[in-house]
């Protein structure tokens, strides 16, 4: 039962368009849904009191493997970055990310539980989070992470 909830759920994913972000949204600081609290306290634990660049990929999604690359710049350069592999086989996700991100701290959310309570409906999602874990930024959809404007924005928001 849960193979065939994790596949429909891959399914309904794949069904949705991948949309290019052309901007970080950012937003006045918001705590995070109550009901992703269980889920994401044990991933935040290890950053506590620090910024976080949370990214929602999956090893189907092409959108997702393309920004991964910069993603493991981006941490490579000492910001932050988790990345959480939804509705994937964890050794596919292991396997890429092994290859296309060396180094990205991975956590799995193969039912999908962690990345509904945060509200991602497409992939790649991705959460800005100040030092008080508070979304202050955004993207639905990949991003250009090498861009210049999105990295100054990037580094304002994480100091």
């Amino acid at each position: 039962m849960v193979l065939l909830r994790s596949l429909f759920a891959a399914f309904v994913l794949m069904s949705v368009p991948p949309a290019m972000a052309d901007e970080l949204r950012v937003q006045a600081p918001q705590a995070l849904p109550a009901g992703s609290a269980a889920g994401l306290a044990p991933l935040l634990a290890p950053y506590a009191g620090k910024p976080l660049l949370i990214n929602f990929w999956a090893s189907w999604c092409e959108p997702c493997r393309e920004e991964i690359p910069a993603l493991a710049a981006l941490h490579a350069r000492g910001i932050r970055v988790l990345t959480v592999a939804v509705a994937d086989r964890e050794a596919d996700a292991q396997r890429f990310l092994g290859g296309a991100g060396p180094g990205l701290p991975l956590a799995h959310d193969r039912d999908q539980k962690l990345s509904r309570a945060l509200g991602v409906t497409l992939l790649p999602y991705s959460l800005v989070l100040d030092a008080r874990h508070r979304v202050v930024a955004r993207v639905e959809g990949a991003l250009d992470w090498t861009d210049a404007s999105v990295i100054a924005t990037l580094n304002r928001l994480m100091q």
